[in-house]
């Protein structure tokens, strides 16, 4: 009976501990929700500038705040709205390029455009061979060499999906400032 007897203290000890540790860890959650609720500015929980809704739960993203590249301001126990999504702009206008090396932005919509293993719907303008029938930049030379440099009569496999490097231009507001200036706008500086 001695052993019954330790069995059910050393039960009754388990489930007190249990139930402390329960207590505890609800009173730190609520401690934390009401000091994250007490810090958060009264911006991110009520957006007054947003034009979208949020729903319950969620704040919306607001342009102009500072960027948190994860959280973008939002309190953990909330989730935020993304960003609405840019519109393409379609007026075949090239941009300069944003930095050396920029590979090309696509000035028209490709929505239906399709890439795959069998086809590439790109190459049907841009292709050397078309590419003065439809008035379109043909793809650099370097597009058709291989890792080694050898020239190849097709693509390069490792250049055939366009959008890995190329994107559609689109509206979105600029999200980080950019002080590039090319060589050209740095040299006629410099002259005058």
């Amino acid at each position: 009976m001695d052993s019954s007897k330790r069995n059910r203290q050393l039960l009754t000890a388990v489930v007190v501990t249990l139930a402390l540790g329960a207590l505890l860890f609800l009173a730190g959650w609520m401690v934390g929700r009401w000091l994250a609720q007490r810090d958060t500015p009264a911006s991110a929980q009520a957006p007054a500038s947003s034009t979208q809704a949020a729903p319950a739960g969620m704040v919306a993203f607001v342009p102009g705040q500072q960027i948190d590249a994860i959280r973008r301001g939002v309190p953990i126990d909330r989730e935020a709205l993304p960003p609405r999504l840019a519109s393409v702009e379609n007026a075949d206008i090239k941009r300069t390029r944003a930095y050396p090396m920029q590979p090309p932005t696509i000035p028209h919509a490709i929505d239906s455009y399709q890439i795959d293993k069998n086809s590439n719907r790109c190459m049907l303008c841009h292709a050397r061979a078309n590419a003065a029938t439809f008035q379109a930049p043909p793809v650099s030379v370097t597009h058709y060499m291989d890792r080694d440099d050898q020239f190849l009569a097709t693509i390069s496999p490792r250049r055939y999906f366009c959008n890995q490097c190329h994107v559609v231009q689109t509206n979105a507001p600029q999200l980080v400032a950019n002080g590039f200036r090319d060589i050209d706008s740095v040299i006629a500086v410099g002259k005058e």
